[in-house]
């Protein structure tokens, strides 16, 4: 099983404030972790996933963290905006568990987790790219855990909420923004890189779930 001292985490997307979060988090927990950022990682690029997943001798938890967004009017949004986002947030994530899954069968043990959005359920205006991406990776999580059950490999997506990171500051920075995004959350306030990885490590933790979607935060859909 995983979820245990000495086990081998891959967190893709390293150079996150989630990844972060949840790197300290798994690394208290005596896990080994590996965060890779996107000069290390190219997470679009399908050789270079293959050649950086092979160099590792067993791998317990793959977290699928790398993750971008070109958000616009779709009447703006460029092929290249649209490319991109599905690059990073849907094929990426697919070549990732793809590499690692094959490891995962032989041991027959693992766990994936994709790190989706509410974007996903919700369809922003304006991210009609990132809010397909991240539909995709909930359809890529159930079709996986399916695929791959019968080899006690887990997949699960977790959606940790909006939270305040480098991706999101820009947003947060205005005062009016934060306000009507604060307004969505019944609770009034975000969750935290923190708080998710902390679900995340415990999510890890238990071995009878898998094919599931959770949503942290407070926005009542």
């Amino acid at each position: 099983m995983s979820g245990g001292p000495n086990n081998v985490a891959v967190i893709t997307g390293g150079e996150g404030d989630l990844a972060r979060a949840l790197t300290k988090e798994l690394l208290a927990g005596g896990w080994i972790v590996h965060n890779p950022g996107r000069t290390e990682l190219d997470v679009t690029n399908s050789a270079q996933v293959k050649s950086w997943f092979g160099q590792l001798e067993r791998i317990d938890l793959l977290v699928n963290n790398a993750g971008i967004i070109r958000d616009r009017p779709v009447v703006t949004m460029t092929e290249i905006d649209f490319d991109d986002v599905m690059d990073v947030c849907l094929k990426g994530a697919f070549l990732c568990s793809q590499a690692a899954i094959q490891r995962m069968a032989k041991q027959r043990s693992g766990h994936i987790i994709q790190v989706g959005s509410v974007s996903a359920l919700t369809g922003p205006t304006g991210q009609a790219n990132y809010a397909a991406a991240k539909a995709g990776l909930i359809g890529l999580t159930k079709s996986l855990a399916k695929e791959y059950g019968a080899r006690n490999v887990r997949i699960n997506c977790v959606l940790p909420g909006f939270l305040e990171t480098k991706m999101t500051a820009t947003l947060l920075a205005d005062a009016e923004q934060r306000t009507r995004i604060l307004s969505t959350h019944t609770l009034g306030r975000l969750n935290t890189p923190e708080e998710a990885a902390r679900f995340i490590a415990f999510l890890d933790s238990m071995a009878h779930v898998s094919g599931q979607v959770f949503q942290l935060d407070s926005r009542v859909l």
